[in-house]
């Protein structure tokens, strides 16, 4: 017989977080400051900041086309986040995309992170160390800098 143990709860509240104290403890990065796993509000902050600055550019060659504003920003993230490891948003709230092991991602990493970010659906589902399916799939992570 099936009970509710079996199957779970929404009573029982979320499910613990793995037993990690902060975000990316796990991954080996420190509680705060340099290397650390960037938090929700700044992420949010950068990706409008380049939204922003991709729709600029839209609204003045494109007459704000939809299209060429997701394209336009597709190009930014590639470019900068795969020679820089950063963005504009990235760098105006002291963040970077790194690989596991520390080093900025490189354009073949930047390349599939940014088309999983223009789905949007992967960027919105993330893991208790605060890392998007997008990040999860290339072995990134967005650290503060």
């Amino acid at each position: 017989m099936v009970n509710r143990n079996d199957v779970g709860s929404w009573l029982n509240g979320p499910p613990p977080a793995g037993g990690s104290a902060w975000p990316g403890q796990r991954l080996g990065r420190p509680q705060g400051g340099p290397g650390s796993i960037a938090r929700l509000g700044p992420r949010i902050g950068a990706i409008a900041v380049d939204w922003a600055l991709c729709s600029l550019v839209s609204a003045a060659f494109f007459n704000w086309d939809g299209l060429a504003t997701l394209l336009i920003f597709f190009v930014e993230q590639v470019l900068l986040v795969g020679f820089f490891g950063y963005s504009i948003g990235h760098r105006v709230f002291r963040m970077q995309v790194q690989t596991l092991d520390g080093r900025p991602a490189g354009y073949p990493t930047a390349t599939v992170r940014a088309v999983l970010v223009c789905l949007v659906v992967p960027a919105l589902i993330f893991d208790v160390d605060q890392r998007g399916l997008h990040d999860r799939a290339r072995g990134t992570a967005l650290v503060r800098i």
